[in-house]
């Protein structure tokens, strides 16, 4: 009897963690959808699929019965697709060809989340929610950000919340490049390279970069490609600060993100790697991180956000142009 009853509650168990994986990904195809919608074809599935979870979640409230599923793909199959997002970045290309890019993305990391963690102070905002969006804008946008909560202990909700402001920002800054691209006395190499070391996204890079022509989006993604590199040394440094700062509880440790070494060895493989291949890896990327986003989107919590995010958006605005102003200089 007892052995029956225990069957049946891991039946239960493995019905529910599959219910919550089911759902995450039904948002995620939701997502894909909504691109398709005129006027969200630039914001992307990810933020899509984000927006549509938080709607849900307000709607109808956390869905507590696939829990388990949830939390498993908004932290393992995050991590899972974090690696495989390695494909997309070429060391040998980047080390090779562009150790003056190299240079200009260090100044960008560390002035987007400086001048980020000082507007948060001015405007009194939400620390660890400054802290995530400075990190998406200065490096790779949700990938950044997903990569460095749990090194810097942040919380689901601002997690999510932080993506989704930086898939909206960088869409607009990139819809304004392509509108300003044709006036500025810039060529298609130069005009790339102040795409690539400054927009927030791989996608919003390709936004503003395809417009100006090939030599141009070349040169975008390669400078962006850099500023993804950056990712493992800076949370190597988030992770020694985090631990000298007293940042973290007594008899808490944090986990060395190994999943990192994943993302730096897929890098390496990726020359090697037949082209077809890593771009149907790259798609089956993009919706794992699609559902990922799902699963932090449904633990956002609108009535505690309404008044923690307006301060934080105020802070990214001004540091994304400043940004693109001192990236405009460099160039």
């Amino acid at each position: 009897m007892e052995q029956s009853w225990a069957k049946g509650e891991r039946t239960h168990k493995v019905e529910r963690w599959l219910g919550g994986v089911g759902f995450a990904a039904l948002l995620a195809v939701v997502g894909y959808g909504l691109a398709w919608v005129p006027g969200l074809h630039a914001v992307g599935p990810m933020a899509c699929a984000i927006l549509t979870a938080v709607v849900v979640r307000q709607v109808y409230g956390y869905p507590e019965r696939w829990r388990a599923g949830i939390q498993f793909v908004s932290k393992h199959l995050l991590r899972v697709a974090i690696i495989l997002y390695g494909l997309k970045l070429n060391l040998a290309v980047v080390v090779s060809q562009g150790p003056g890019l190299l240079v200009r993305d260090l100044v960008v990391v560390v002035f987007s989340i400086v001048v980020m963690g000082g507007l948060a102070r001015l405007f009194k905002a939400d620390a660890s929610l400054s802290l995530l969006l400075g990190i998406g804008t200065g490096v790779c946008g949700a990938a950044a950000i997903a990569a460095v909560t749990p090194i810097v202990q942040a919380k689901e909700e601002d997690t999510a919340i932080g993506v989704g402001m930086v898939a909206l920002v960088g869409t607009l800054f990139a819809v304004g490049y392509t509108v300003l691209g044709p006036l500025l006395p810039l060529d298609a190499v130069e005009y790339g390279a102040w795409a690539g070391v400054s927009l927030h996204e791989i996608a919003h890079v390709a936004l503003a970069g395809a417009p100006a022509g090939q030599e141009a989006l070349t040169m975008a993604l390669l400078a962006k490609l850099g500023r993804v590199l950056l990712l493992v040394p800076l949370c190597m440094v988030l992770m020694v600060w985090m631990k000298r700062s007293g940042k973290l509880a007594v008899g808490t440790k944090v986990a060395f993100p190994w999943f990192l070494l994943g993302f730096l060895l897929m890098s390496a493989a990726g020359p090697y790697v037949p082209a077809e291949v890593t771009a149907d890896l790259s798609q089956v990327t993009a919706f794992l991180l699609t559902m990922a986003m799902v699963g932090l989107g449904l633990n956002v919590n609108l009535k505690e956000l309404r008044s923690k995010a307006l301060r934080p958006l105020a802070a990214l605005l001004m540091t994304s142009i400043l940004l693109s102003v001192l990236t405009y200089l460099m160039v």
